[in-house]
């Protein structure tokens, strides 16, 4: 793509007040990252003049948008900044950023053969050895693979069964429950219908998060020329939306396509949403009625992905676990994880990681919930791993808490 002369973002409406600095989770344990203040507007006034002021060290940004949340002049902040990465880095992805990247790529290789793959990365030989020859570091646990993916268990056991629904929603279900959790994918499905929609999968790729995050802007643009091609199709075709389960997907599809990556989405990106979201707005309307189980009890901590907090749509979620009558929520602090999707695997990154996440591991331990709620993947492994409380999708507690039979009842399903 041809380099821009001038910069897309309001930069100039910064007024240099460094609440986003303040905010800023990796200034505070990172003392080699500028801080966003400094490396967005007040980076871009200099890099218009000149790409040689451009800083290698912008790549310790998570892109976790809480500079943006911050910031009271509304400057894209994170949007400056990996703009900058993509228009001046001079980093090549090397072999474990590409990995890293391709999440979908690894998923398809790791699945003929998931336990065998999840024995070997478990090890603590093979870590060392990807510590010293990759830089991941020995201390991250990985995810499991499944043999079994989602997308085979909806075209053998649900597919037939979604034509029965006169209304219908285009599932945007993300590498992760693809290859790592089939089971929120499932739970979604049965809440959907049992709220009287069918669900339709469409040929998706990869949101491209990753990509973005590790540099491999061409390879994410595609994806987002793909997705949003796709989309366009369901949208404004068959006037459904698009309904995803990990927030990062969402925000990642709505916002950074057209502000990172220059993919106009602008006719399908608000018809992109999370199914907290969707659901919440047809109970809320009357459209649709819940019914919960009687005997359904926990007590939940709730955790709001950064990106989420950039959407501004944990109010859903809160409000739809907090409608289950044996439930006893409690509202997180709001603090980043520090896993950042593939940030927190990476060996110059992983203490900074475990630091940026430690006053929310605290509060959860001192909590003891029965469990985490939260709608992000990532986040999901890094609160596991670091305390050792299971994280559940909302959709996946929906799905237990309801009494699905009696909710089909109520919402005319057969």
């Amino acid at each position: 793509m041809q380099e821009k002369n001038l910069s897309f973002n309001n930069f100039e409406q910064c007024i240099k007040c460094t609440i986003c600095t303040a905010y800023c989770p990796v200034v505070a344990v990172n003392p080699l990252y500028p801080g966003p203040k400094q490396a967005g507007p007040d980076g871009e006034r200099l890099r218009l003049k000149n790409k040689f002021f451009f800083d290698e060290n912008l790549k310790y940004c998570m892109n976790c948008k809480r500079c943006e949340v911050a910031c009271p002049s509304g400057v894209k902040i994170a949007d400056l900044i990996h703009s900058a990465r993509r228009r001046f880095s001079r980093n090549i992805p090397d072999l474990r950023d590409r990995l890293l990247a391709n999440t979908d790529l690894l998923g398809k290789v790791a699945r003929p053969v998931a336990p065998v793959v999840n024995s070997i990365v478990s090890s603590k030989p093979v870590k060392a050895v990807m510590d010293v020859m990759m830089d991941i570091d020995k201390a991250r646990a990985f995810p499991k693979y499944q043999r079994k993916g989602f997308v085979r268990w909806f075209k053998k056991e649900a597919a037939d069964n979604q034509e029965a629904y006169s209304k219908k929603v285009v599932f945007f279900h993300g590498c992760s429950t693809e290859f790592q959790h089939p089971e929120v994918g499932k739970a979604f499905v049965r809440v959907m219908n049992a709220i009287g929609f069918g669900v339709k999968l469409v040929d998706e790729e990869c949101c491209g998060v990753a990509m973005i995050s590790n540099g491999l802007w061409n390879q994410a643009r595609r994806h987002a020329e793909h997705n949003t091609r796709v989309f366009r199709e369901v949208v404004t075709g068959e006037g459904l939306p698009v309904v995803a389960v990990s927030s990062t997907c969402a925000f990642t599809m709505r916002d950074e396509y057209p502000d990172v990556l220059d993919v106009d989405n602008s006719d399908v990106r608000d018809s992109i949403t999370l199914a907290e979201k969707f659901i919440f707005e047809k109970v809320d309307s009357g459209e649709v009625r819940l019914a919960f189980k009687d005997d359904y009890r926990a007590r939940i901590a709730y955790h709001c992905p950064c990106h989420n907090e950039k959407l501004g749509w944990g109010i859903f979620t809160k409000a739809l676990v907090g409608m289950i009558p044996g439930v006893s929520l409690t509202i997180l602090d709001s603090h980043c994880c520090g896993m950042a999707g593939t940030y927190g695997f990476k060996k110059e990154n992983y203490k900074y990681s475990q630091e940026i996440g430690r006053p929310l591991f605290e509060q959860i331990r001192s909590l003891s919930p029965d469990f985490v709620c939260c709608e992000c993947e990532t986040c999901k492994w890094q609160i596991e791993m670091s305390t050792g409380y299971m994280v559940l999708n909302p959709i996946v507690i929906l799905a237990e808490a309801l009494d699905l039979e009696a909710t089909a009842v109520a919402n005319s399903v057969r």
